[in-house]
């Protein structure tokens, strides 16, 4: 397997491997407040140098690649753009978008097998109170030229640093059906609309409705490139949480792809001042589209 590399700029961090850099982080990107500024990983590519994520897409431009996200905080919004809101049966544009700053990174493994960065981030709610103190790890590994697919995998814990009991949920425990997306959410390309949704324990036809809020092990979407022939997949573990409810998909093909293993999908999360909440999530990604049983096995061999 070849060795990966990474570079680290003053605002980017990339990723490198077999002559592609298949990952940029941006940590320090600044944008709009009410787009929710926070660090994202894009573009993601795979091997062969397509593209596997999509940024600031018209339909929702806090939409940026793969990015760690939080839909509900006790009314703060850590996602971006508007907030669902039962009174109004819709969502609306208010002022509580957050953002998470970086502070640091405090290691970083720059070349071989495997590269990795552990960073500190803070929290802060739109009227600048720091509410979370956040350690999160990136870890690339599994490049496999042969088969044309990398791997990585994400950690965090989440420290509540506020004064009272935190209360993170997403618009379904708001009271909006089937809109569970929050955590570690990836947006992929629009040319990858309509494309192929398969997921563990359901058969290979179930499409993304049937995952929609499914409690599962993983979830695959493959879909054909623009611009380029071909076409790619990522695949995505729910991992595990110490927050007390299961890990749900959020997951859809149509009207745009995107998934998302949600960690309160239609449950809170209460976090005492001082509580610690930690995540864990794997995310495979290929150079083409995988058959039904070529992802089956896959999904077995990464599992984690």
């Amino acid at each position: 397997m070849p060795d990966l590399s990474l570079r680290l700029d003053d605002t980017d961090l990339t990723v490198s491997a077999a002559g592609v850099d298949i990952a940029r982080y941006s940590f320090d990107p600044g944008g709009e407040p009410s787009e929710g500024p926070k660090p994202y990983l894009h573009p993601l590519r795979a091997l062969d140098g397509a593209p596997l994520t999509a940024f600031r897409p018209w339909d929702h431009r806090w939409h940026k690649g793969l990015q760690f996200t939080w839909t509900h905080v006790s009314g703060q919004n850590f996602w971006g753009g508007n907030t669902y809101r039962p009174e109004h049966g819709d969502y609306v544009l208010l002022d509580n978008v957050g953002r998470m700053r970086h502070d640091r990174f405090t290691t970083v493994t720059d070349a071989g097998a495997e590269v990795a960065f552990t960073e500190e981030l803070t929290w802060i709610t739109q009227a600048g109170e720091e509410w979370i103190s956040e350690t999160r790890t990136h870890r690339f590994h599994g490049v496999d030229t042969e088969r044309g697919l990398w791997a990585l995998d994400f950690s965090t814990t989440l420290r509540s640093t506020a004064d009272r009991e935190l209360e993170f949920g997403s618009p379904t425990t708001q009271g909006r059906p089937n809109a569970g997306y929050t955590g570690f959410a990836i947006r992929m390309p629009r040319a990858w609309t309509g494309g192929r949704v398969l997921a563990g324990g359901l058969p290979d036809d179930a499409g993304a409705d049937a995952v929609m809020g499914l409690a599962g092990p993983w979830v695959a979407l493959s879909g054909e490139h623009d611009e380029v022939d071909g076409g790619g997949t990522v695949l995505v573990f729910a991992g595990t949480s110490t927050g007390g409810p299961a890990i749900r998909w959020f997951v859809r093909s149509e009207p745009f792809p995107i998934i998302a293993p949600s960690p309160s999908f239609d449950q809170h999360i209460l976090l005492a001042p001082g509580a610690e909440l930690s995540l864990a999530h794997r995310h495979v990604f290929g150079d083409r589209i995988w058959t039904p049983a070529e992802t089956r096995s896959l999904a077995e061999e990464f599992a984690l």
